[in-house]
Protein backbone atom coordinates (compact mmCIF):
# COMPACT_ATOMS: atom_id res chain seq x y z
CA UNK A 1 0.00 0.00 0.00
CA UNK A 2 1.87 3.44 -0.74
CA UNK A 3 1.68 5.93 1.58
CA UNK A 4 2.32 8.81 -1.14
CA UNK A 5 0.22 11.90 -1.19
CA UNK A 6 -2.73 12.36 -4.52
CA UNK A 7 -1.83 15.06 -7.04
CA UNK A 8 -5.81 14.48 -7.78
CA UNK A 9 -8.01 17.13 -5.98
CA UNK A 10 -11.38 16.30 -4.66
CA UNK A 11 -13.57 17.73 -6.99
CA UNK A 12 -11.60 15.22 -9.81
CA UNK A 13 -10.85 12.35 -7.73
CA UNK A 14 -14.51 11.15 -8.26
CA UNK A 15 -16.61 11.42 -11.63
CA UNK A 16 -19.22 13.46 -12.57
CA UNK A 17 -21.29 10.42 -12.55
CA UNK A 18 -20.52 9.07 -8.43
CA UNK A 19 -19.80 12.41 -7.44
CA UNK A 20 -20.53 13.56 -3.36
CA UNK A 21 -22.55 17.08 -2.36
CA UNK A 22 -23.64 18.51 0.30
CA UNK A 23 -26.11 20.22 0.80
CA UNK A 24 -27.31 22.89 4.03
CA UNK A 25 -30.47 22.72 5.19
CA UNK A 26 -31.34 26.12 6.58
CA UNK A 27 -33.86 26.27 9.22
CA UNK A 28 -32.74 29.85 10.42
CA UNK A 29 -30.20 32.20 9.32
CA UNK A 30 -30.50 34.74 12.53
CA UNK A 31 -29.85 31.81 14.66
CA UNK A 32 -27.47 29.79 12.11
CA UNK A 33 -29.47 26.60 12.16
CA UNK A 34 -28.36 24.20 9.75
CA UNK A 35 -28.17 20.41 9.35
CA UNK A 36 -26.19 19.45 7.02
CA UNK A 37 -26.99 16.11 4.62
CA UNK A 38 -24.21 14.02 2.31
CA UNK A 39 -25.42 12.82 -0.70
CA UNK A 40 -22.95 9.94 -2.51
CA UNK A 41 -22.52 8.53 -5.94
CA UNK A 42 -24.93 11.06 -7.40
CA UNK A 43 -24.95 11.11 -11.08
CA UNK A 44 -24.29 15.21 -11.88
CA UNK A 45 -25.04 14.82 -15.60
CA UNK A 46 -28.54 12.90 -15.17
CA UNK A 47 -29.95 14.74 -12.16
CA UNK A 48 -31.96 18.12 -12.27
CA UNK A 49 -31.79 20.92 -9.27
CA UNK A 50 -35.87 19.74 -8.75
CA UNK A 51 -35.16 16.04 -8.03
CA UNK A 52 -32.38 16.49 -5.32
CA UNK A 53 -34.86 19.40 -4.22
CA UNK A 54 -37.42 16.32 -3.84
CA UNK A 55 -34.78 13.63 -2.63
CA UNK A 56 -33.92 16.05 -0.04
CA UNK A 57 -37.58 17.00 1.39
CA UNK A 58 -39.16 13.58 0.77
CA UNK A 59 -36.41 11.30 1.84
CA UNK A 60 -34.19 13.21 4.44
CA UNK A 61 -36.36 16.13 6.08
CA UNK A 62 -39.88 14.22 5.80
CA UNK A 63 -38.63 10.92 6.82
CA UNK A 64 -35.44 11.12 9.11
CA UNK A 65 -36.46 11.16 12.37
CA UNK A 66 -33.33 13.81 13.71
CA UNK A 67 -35.04 16.02 10.73
CA UNK A 68 -38.01 17.10 12.94
CA UNK A 69 -37.20 20.11 13.95
CA UNK A 70 -37.10 20.77 9.66
CA UNK A 71 -40.06 19.66 8.82
CA UNK A 72 -42.26 23.31 9.57
CA UNK A 73 -39.64 24.87 7.68
CA UNK A 74 -40.02 25.84 4.17
CA UNK A 75 -37.57 24.63 1.72
CA UNK A 76 -37.93 26.28 -1.80
CA UNK A 77 -34.34 27.33 -2.77
CA UNK A 78 -30.88 26.12 -3.97
CA UNK A 79 -27.83 28.07 -3.80
CA UNK A 80 -24.12 27.22 -4.40
CA UNK A 81 -21.95 27.78 -1.16
CA UNK A 82 -18.81 26.62 -2.48
CA UNK A 83 -16.66 24.01 -4.23
CA UNK A 84 -13.68 21.69 -3.41
CA UNK A 85 -10.67 23.62 -3.66
CA UNK A 86 -12.64 27.38 -3.47
CA UNK A 87 -12.60 30.17 -1.51
CA UNK A 88 -15.46 30.11 1.82
CA UNK A 89 -17.62 32.49 2.64
CA UNK A 90 -17.15 34.42 5.93
CA UNK A 91 -20.83 33.37 6.97
CA UNK A 92 -21.03 30.08 8.50
CA UNK A 93 -24.48 28.79 6.91
CA UNK A 94 -25.06 30.55 3.45
CA UNK A 95 -22.93 32.76 0.87
CA UNK A 96 -24.23 36.01 1.03
CA UNK A 97 -22.74 36.66 -2.02
CA UNK A 98 -22.86 35.54 -5.64
CA UNK A 99 -26.65 35.57 -5.94
CA UNK A 100 -26.25 34.60 -9.84
CA UNK A 101 -25.25 31.17 -7.49
CA UNK A 102 -28.94 30.95 -7.01
CA UNK A 103 -30.73 27.85 -8.58
CA UNK A 104 -34.35 28.99 -9.70
CA UNK A 105 -34.25 26.19 -12.73
CA UNK A 106 -35.47 23.31 -11.02
CA UNK A 107 -35.00 21.58 -14.94
CA UNK A 108 -31.34 22.42 -14.85
CA UNK A 109 -28.94 19.30 -14.92
CA UNK A 110 -26.56 19.86 -11.92
CA UNK A 111 -23.31 19.23 -13.99
CA UNK A 112 -24.53 22.52 -16.31
CA UNK A 113 -25.46 24.06 -12.85
CA UNK A 114 -21.70 24.18 -12.24
CA UNK A 115 -21.73 21.23 -9.63
CA UNK A 116 -18.81 18.94 -9.42
CA UNK A 117 -17.45 16.45 -6.59
CA UNK A 118 -17.60 17.75 -3.25
CA UNK A 119 -19.91 21.00 -3.74
CA UNK A 120 -21.42 21.97 -0.65
CA UNK A 121 -24.87 24.12 -1.26
CA UNK A 122 -27.65 25.61 0.80
CA UNK A 123 -31.45 24.87 0.87
CA UNK A 124 -33.28 27.44 2.12
CA UNK A 125 -36.59 29.30 2.25
CA UNK A 126 -36.18 32.38 -0.28
CA UNK A 127 -38.02 34.86 1.66
CA UNK A 128 -36.11 34.16 4.58
CA UNK A 129 -32.97 34.79 2.69
CA UNK A 130 -33.95 37.68 1.21
CA UNK A 131 -35.24 39.34 4.92
CA UNK A 132 -31.38 38.14 5.84
CA UNK A 133 -29.99 39.75 3.55
CA UNK A 134 -31.77 43.24 4.21
CA UNK A 135 -30.73 43.08 8.09
CA UNK A 136 -27.68 40.00 8.66
CA UNK A 137 -27.76 40.11 11.99
CA UNK A 138 -26.81 37.01 14.15
CA UNK A 139 -29.34 36.31 16.93
CA UNK A 140 -27.60 33.08 18.74
CA UNK A 141 -24.93 34.83 20.38
CA UNK A 142 -26.93 38.24 21.47
CA UNK A 143 -28.21 38.26 25.12
CA UNK A 144 -31.50 38.89 26.19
Amino acid sequence: MSREISDVLTNEALPKTEATITIRVIKSFEYRTERSLVLHKLNLETTTIASIQSLSTNSAVQAGPAWRPYRNTVLDTFKIYTKAHGAKTTNLIINLDHDEWILDDGRKILADAGFENETEVSFFNRQAYENFKLNPEIRWDVMS
